[in-house]
């Protein structure tokens, strides 16, 4: 029986833009292949900051310069990017299997998320999106009831929500695929925010951390190994310091007293170490890995990375 492995692909596997996230994903698809060949069954989620970024950017600029066109709500936006974002994955990654005979289908899911409409991030949101206003534009978006933030001598920016995820709609389809053999991409971007009402879904002006529905995915599909891939090697203590000191292992005790030292950057590092948590209270028996995605391949044969048990 194939391992089942969760991996999560961070900005570095795709670029910032669509021209670098063509060259990334070359990259990328090897990576993935070669984990596939150590007869991993994966299932692939990724994030989408700079691409939902630059989506809403332009939905906006275009309803400025043409205001018959309606405004596009973020939840539509996280939409396109996990549309374009997967399709150039999925596409990559069946051409990187092809050239190694390797006849996986992969598959991309358009995947939403439900999330509490009393969470306590809509009342205090933090994450910044979109292109810079004037102050009569953003005076009008909080005349809307949205949130702005100011960017000293660059002007205002859009602030949304960053609600915790509640279920993962369509996981019954991700899981029959994936015990199908065949690899799947979904939760792009932390997935589609969604509010349930009643028999209907509801999009969501917020965005999920796709650390945070990595460790969900994870534990929905009682997955073997959660592989995070990020901007470095190894997970760090005092990193960015002289005495910066790399973690081969730990368990989640040690990475809670990590946690309570303020050892893992808020915006960085620390929602991974939550995302791991989060799937070994689930899956005990489970694994995480956190490394680079230059290294994944030797830090799946335990050569380097950080790895995250239960006990």
């Amino acid at each position: 029986m194939k391992k089942k492995a969760v991996v999560s692909l961070g900005h570095e596997a795709l670029g910032y833009t669509t021209t670098e996230q063509w060259d990334a994903v070359k990259k990328t698809a090897k990576a993935l292949a070669d984990l596939a060949e150590a007869d991993y069954q994966l299932t692939i989620t990724h994030s989408n900051g700079p691409q939902v970024s630059m989506i809403h950017k332009a939905m906006a600029e275009l309803r400025r310069v043409n205001p018959d066109y309606t405004p596009v709500p973020m939840c539509v936006c996280s939409a396109m990017s996990q549309g374009y974002v997967g399709y150039d994955i999925q596409n990559s990654l069946r051409s990187e299997f092809l050239s190694r005979g390797i006849s996986t289908p992969v598959s991309a899911i358009l995947t939403q998320v439900t999330v509490d409409p009393y969470d306590d991030a809509f009342y205090e949101p933090n994450k910044i999106i979109g292109r810079f206003m004037t102050r009569e534009e953003a005076d009008a978006e909080v005349a809307k009831g949205n949130y702005v933030t100011e960017v000293p001598g660059k002007g205002f920016r859009r602030v949304v929500a960053a609600p915790k995820p509640i279920d993962i709609v369509e996981i019954e389809t991700i899981r029959t695929l994936a015990e199908a053999g065949q690899v799947v991409i979904a939760c792009g971007g932390g997935g589609i925010p969604v509010i349930e009402q009643r028999h209907t879904l509801k999009g969501a002006s917020a965005v999920i951390e796709k650390d945070s529905i990595a460790g969900k995915l994870a534990a929905d599909l009682q997955a073997d190994l959660l592989i995070i891939l990020t901007g470095v090697e190894q997970v760090y203590t005092d990193y960015g310091k002289e005495t910066q000191t790399g973690i081969a292992s730990m368990t989640v005790a040690q990475a809670k007293a990590y946690i309570e030292e303020k050892q893992f950057g808020q915006g960085n590092m620390l929602p991974k170490i939550e995302a791991a948590i989060t799937y070994l209270d689930s899956v005990p028996e489970g694994k995480v890995l956190i490394t680079d995605l230059a290294h994944a391949s030797e830090a799946a044969k335990g050569r380097t990375g950080t790895v995250i048990v239960r006990e």
